[in-house]
């Protein structure tokens, strides 16, 4: 038996960079462009029981400081981006930042994260895995008293640099 992959429809103007003109994947060719200043910030929003929020706030969570280590872990996750999804560029980040706000009125918590790098190529990826990874390690850290947790809201919310210019989330 023979399969064949043919392109996507319109593959020749698909909006899709990661399929050359036959539908195969690949990584996208940045070699020709400029090297610029890069910027993407994104956020994402776990919430809770009551009761859990208040564990966090408090820092008596069972493993430790809950916002502490999932500001490491979102850092990491940015690092290690081109490592798990399989067609992003390796990226010398020049700065990664992971801030968390309360909120108690919802019983969450926003993480908002900002990747910035200066290059060929954008760090939306990079702020979209910091993000995961930091709610992530949210769940995981205090999942032991509370596995209904939700997460929602993943999202990015500003981008800058690159040919495509700057994007802001309506």
């Amino acid at each position: 038996m023979s399969v064949t992959n043919q392109p996507p429809a319109g593959a020749a103007t698909s909006p899709l960079t990661h399929f050359d003109a036959q539908g195969q994947a690949h990584m996208v060719d940045v070699g020709d462009k400029a090297n610029t200043r890069r910027v993407a910030v994104t956020e994402g929003r776990i919430t809770m029981l009551p009761a859990t929020l208040e564990l966090i706030k408090a820092g008596n969570a069972k493993k430790g400081d809950v916002l502490g280590i999932a500001r490491i872990a979102g850092i990491q996750a940015a690092k290690k981006t081109s490592d798990l999804i399989p067609l992003c560029h390796p990226i010398a980040l020049t700065r990664v930042a992971v801030e968390f706000d309360i909120e108690p009125d919802s019983h969450s918590v926003r993480c908002r994260a900002t990747a910035e790098c200066t290059g060929q190529t954008g760090v939306e990826m990079e702020a979209l895995s910091a993000v995961s990874v930091a709610l992530l390690t949210i769940y995981d850290m205090c999942k032991a008293a509370d596995r209904g947790m939700v997460m929602d809201g993943v999202r990015l919310m500003e981008k800058r640099g690159g040919k495509s210019g700057a994007f802001v989330a309506g």
